[in-house]
């Protein structure tokens, strides 16, 4: 692989990590990228299973994390991962055939072995907990726009008002539910101005795409039609709603997940379960075997049931992909119902479900893992915790009780407010124990080192981790008190330009208002163009 020289700032940061690390890992960490060995850096993982102590991997792991979701100065790989991608996707479509086929049988109640009789029972538990936790199909649908792109909106063009403006996309199953937003402003305003024309564009589904997962990988991902995410939106609603009824609530359930497996850790009475490409194997006929047969036909005449990649339309063995508005609350659903039938005890007391991050008693992990294999779900046996002391869900990994998470560098840093989030995360990885000084911390010298890439002014700007990435997160930090007692800190902040409305047609701006957008105007996403230093309020 060819690349260019990385940053010598940057450089100096990592190898200061490495150096203060001071193993064999971090000394080969520093080595791979003095010579620029991009590839064999970005494939070194290490295991739980192999430390001793919750230090020792906490400081391995950060030499080894540092790099691992940036995107280095790598030419030459982005075809590969782009047809990694592909690869992925294809493989998903053959696993969900698969379990089609097994499901077509038992839907028509037929086993045809004892594995099938077995999975049976705990299906049919899991059918009837989905069952009750769902209830009663809703006689309307609340949608929404979502904030990125939809099949017919692209770029910078996927602002509310954008979306408002533009021909609608749908696929055909969504025309009976088109009553459920004729009455709204920005639809009647659309169906104005097409002149008696067919306002709506029916299309087949969903176009595929990738976004980086991490410098090695690319994931996939499909946009939806306009009219199809909208009302898809408003089932995810529906559907976390149901979650939050049922005791686990998604809002903040990563919060909970996090103190959930710190103390798996310590005492081993949970484990906790990732899947490999979970919502690419959520396969059609499970879903239609689970669910009610009103909320399958609502969920399925709102997803896309094509998919365009490589240049044609291929028909969907799985039921949603990430990208549709409810696969997310959708599968933590259909996972819980399978937790739950494995004895797993009661949803958010006795186990709980975020997406495809699992914990369930150690004493059912076993089960329920088996009935995920026979819907057709891999665990990612590096990221699956049944024993030992260490767990990990939602971005909180724990060894003895111990935050052991290492920090991922996104980009390498190229301006001033890039060198602050760096900072900052070295900091909130020196701060991980609360035994051990900052300034005693094995990524203390590399914190030293981003801020000598500062300018002095900047360096200057320091605050509380409330903040965020407004200022330097340090405990010493200066206010400025007003006449009305109110403290000031002085921050380093972004600074956006609103599209101004006068952009826009008259009934989309009418539209706009009465959706409940701000009079200033409408910021896109990505839409920073700069940073200033200023004062906010924090008392």
């Amino acid at each position: 692989m060819k690349a260019d020289t990385l940053d010598q700032s940057l450089t100096r940061v990592f190898i200061a990590l490495c150096e203060k690390a001071d193993t064999v890992l971090s000394l080969k960490c520093s080595i791979l990228v003095r010579y620029q060995q991009w590839e064999q850096l970005l494939s070194l993982r290490v295991n739980p299973a192999h430390y001793e102590t919750a230090e020792h991997y906490r400081d391995d792991n950060a030499c080894v994390e540092f790099f691992r979701k940036c995107h280095l100065p790598v030419t030459g790989h982005e075809k590969i991962r782009k047809a990694q991608a592909l690869e992925t996707f294809w493989a998903s479509e053959k696993m969900c055939a698969r379990t089609n086929v097994r499901f077509a049988n038992l839907i028509e109640g037929y086993c045809e072995s004892n594995l099938d009789s077995r999975a049976m029972e705990i299906l049919l538990r899991a059918k009837s907990w989905l069952a009750t936790v769902l209830g009663r199909l809703p006689d309307d649908l609340n949608g929404r726009f979502g904030p990125g792109a939809t099949f017919g909106d692209r770029g910078r063009h996927t602002t509310i008002p954008d979306k408002m403006t533009s021909r609608p996309d749908m696929t055909s199953d969504v025309s009976p539910y088109i009553h459920m937003i004729s009455g709204s402003a920005w639809f009647r305003y659309g169906v104005s101005r097409r002149s008696g024309q067919d306002y709506l564009n029916i299309i087949r589904g969903n176009r595929f795409t990738t976004v980086p997962k991490d410098s090695l990988k690319d994931r996939g991902i499909c946009i939806e039609p306009s009219i199809n995410i909208y009302l898809q939106l408003a089932v995810g609603d529906l559907l976390k709603d149901r979650c939050k009824r049922a005791g686990v609530n998604l809002l903040y359930a990563q919060d909970s997940h996090r103190l959930w497996a710190q103390r798996a850790s310590l005492h081993g009475s949970h484990a906790t379960i990732d899947l490999t490409a979970a919502s690419d194997t959520v396969a059609l006929n499970l879903v239609k075997f689970l669910l009610p047969d009103s909320w399958y036909g609502l969920m399925s005449d709102l997803r896309s049931p094509f998919t365009f990649v490589e240049g044609r339309w291929v028909k969907l063995n799985k039921f949603s992909s990430m990208g549709n508005g409810y696969t997310f609350e959708l599968e933590t659903l259909i996972f819980a119902s399978l937790a739950f039938a494995c004895n797993s005890g009661e949803f958010g007391t006795d186990f709980s479900v975020f997406g495809d991050d699992i914990i369930v008693p150690s004493s059912s992990a076993l089960d329920v893992l088996a009935i995920l294999r026979y819907c057709g779900f891999e665990p990612n046996k590096r990221k699956t915790f049944l024993t030992g002391r260490f767990r990990e869900s939602c971005g909180g990994d724990y060894f003895d009780g111990k935050l052991v998470r290492g920090f991922n560098l996104s980009a390498p840093p190229s301006q001033p407010s890039e060198w602050i989030t760096l900072a900052n995360g070295l900091r909130r990885l020196g701060s991980s124990d609360p035994d051990r000084d900052f300034r005693s911390s094995t990524p203390f010298t590399a914190w030293l080192r981003c801020l000598d890439a500062l300018p002095v002014v900047i360096r200057r700007l320091r605050g509380p981790h409330e903040l965020g990435d407004l200022v330097i997160h340090d405990d010493n930090y200066t206010r400025r008190w007003d006449a009305n007692g109110i403290g000031w800190i002085r921050v380093f902040r972004p600074v956006s330009r609103p599209v101004p409305w006068h952009h826009f047609r008259s009934g989309v701006i009418l539209a706009s208002a009465l959706y409940g957008l701000p009079s200033s105007g409408v910021i896109p996403r990505g839409s920073v163009s700069g940073y200033k230093v200023d004062e906010v309020a924090f008392s």
